[in-house]
């Protein structure tokens, strides 16, 4: 049986995590791992809810070297947490917060001194060993469990590692924005780190200035691994936005616009990756450069009448993309939007994710979205949008993209809001915009 390093390009004394802006190296890192290891209860199945990033990654090695499977949910919903609990056998928790979850059984991240216990070899994971269970987001329904092994993760960050020549940033600081549960955050600030010889950044700070305050304290070379909402809130900061020396975004498409912003305010190239929970990263793109994605070493796509299809590499299994994908040429392509997101109205054709582009593109429209809601008969009524913009009129909104769209698709209603609900990754489940367009039609009835 084949196996694979836990850690790759690390030695033991090279900084692995900042926490408290203070460096943990290496070998405590694998201490407290086979430290943690050693208290975990005889399950199957870890819902590891850790919020410091750092005490995610602790459990979610120590996990690997008792074979028990990381399950990844999209939230922490108690309805959520309730049907994980009934639906694995052996299931339990481990979290650094204060929750208790009554139905199963909860441990807590313990708290140890150092010991001179000496650092442990480091550990070899089987390659066919099942690590997570990562689920999908539910922006397009119910989330969806996909089980990725330890060798499939392993190759994916060693791809992602490739293109972004990761080598030539050792040591590089990495924080991010979006949380390590998620397939993105677990790729790009946990296992591309823990394969690269990078170092991770323990917290998840929320508001833009203690983002921007969290990475100024970071080391050089410092990365960025963030979400196009997130960004567009850094970016409204008017202060000086310190420099980094990479940028990574992802969940969906930026703007050109938006990258040249962040690159030239940040002094640092910006990527972006287009993957899926499904496939983990299929492509990225240097946005300022070029529209056109380039599928990542191995990894082939071709089309059929369900639509566009990727295999090699790291994705073990064949899988059906949800995205309407134009190829140019045999490695690269164009993405269009969501196959759910396309509209037909009057015999006009767009998809929401133009719409929304047109939308969150206007100047002073601090985030926005058109939705689509179906009648209880099934009958598809009018376009809706939900805009952010506290400087801004719903009539200069609409006056703007009058400029911008076709008057098929203009919405009736627009609904000004304070916020749109957003999840951790900046992404909108479809159940949450179902509520703030049934609470909204509610009090405007």
């Amino acid at each position: 049986m084949s196996t694979l390093p836990l850690l790759r390009a690390h030695c033991n004394h090279a900084v692995f995590a900042w926490r408290g802006r203070q460096p943990v190296n290496v070998g405590q890192f694998l201490c407290d791992v086979a430290q943690l290891a050693s208290l975990l209860p005889a399950r199957r199945h870890i819902l590891n809810l850790c919020r410091d990033r750092y005490h995610f990654v602790v459990g979610f090695c120590a996990a690997l070297l008792r074979q028990h499977v990381s399950l990844l949910p999209p939230s922490q919903a108690p309805d959520l947490i309730e049907q994980l609990s009934r639906r694995y056998a052996g299931i339990y928790c481990l979290t650094d917060a204060g929750e208790d979850f009554q139905s199963l059984e909860t441990l807590h991240y313990p708290s140890w001194s150092d010991t001179d216990s000496g650092v442990p070899a480091m550990p070899q994971i089987p390659a066919q060993q099942i690590a997570a269970i990562v689920f999908t987001s539910g922006s397009t329904g119910q989330p969806v469990a996909n089980e990725k092994s330890w060798g499939s993760l392993v190759r994916g960050a060693a791809a992602g590692l490739a293109r972004f020549d990761m080598h030539d940033h050792a040591g590089m600081a990495v924080l991010a924005t979006v949380p390590p549960q998620h397939m993105y955050g677990l790729e790009s600030s946990v296992l591309m780190i823990m394969q690269g010889g990078l170092a991770l950044h323990a917290g998840r700070p929320f508001f833009p200035a203690d983002v921007l305050r969290e990475l100024a304290a970071l080391p050089h070379p410092r990365c960025l691994v963030t979400t196009p909402i997130h960004l567009r809130a850094l970016l409204a900061e008017t202060a000086a936005l310190p420099p980094l020396d990479f940028l990574l975004c992802a969940t969906a498409p930026l703007t050109p616009q938006l990258a040249a912003t962040a690159e030239a305010r940040f002094g640092a190239p910006l990527h972006e990756i287009y993957g899926c929970t499904e496939a983990g990263q299929v492509a990225t793109r240097r946005t300022v450069e070029s529209a056109e994605w380039r599928t990542l070493p191995d990894i082939q796509l071709h089309q059929d009448e369900q639509g566009t299809r990727a295999h090699g590499g790291h994705i073990e299994n064949e899988v059906l993309l949800h995205d309407v994908i134009e190829l140019r040429g045999h490695n690269n392509f164009l993405l269009h939007g969501r196959t759910a997101d396309l509209i037909n109205i009057a015999g006009k054709r767009t998809s929401l994710a133009s719409l929304n582009h047109h939308l969150n593109s206007i100047t002073g429209v601090r985030d926005g979205v058109f939705v689509m809601p179906a009648q209880d008969d099934g009958a598809v009524t009018r376009l809706t949008a939900f805009v952010v913009a506290p400087t801004l009129t719903s009539e200069t909104v609409m006056n703007a993209l009058r400029q911008r769209i076709d008057a098929a698709f203009l919405p009736r209603p627009l609904r000004m809001v304070a916020a749109l609900p957003r999840n951790d990754t900046g992404k909108l489940p479809r159940a949450a915009l179902r509520q703030l367009y049934t609470e909204r039609e509610k009090k405007t009835g």
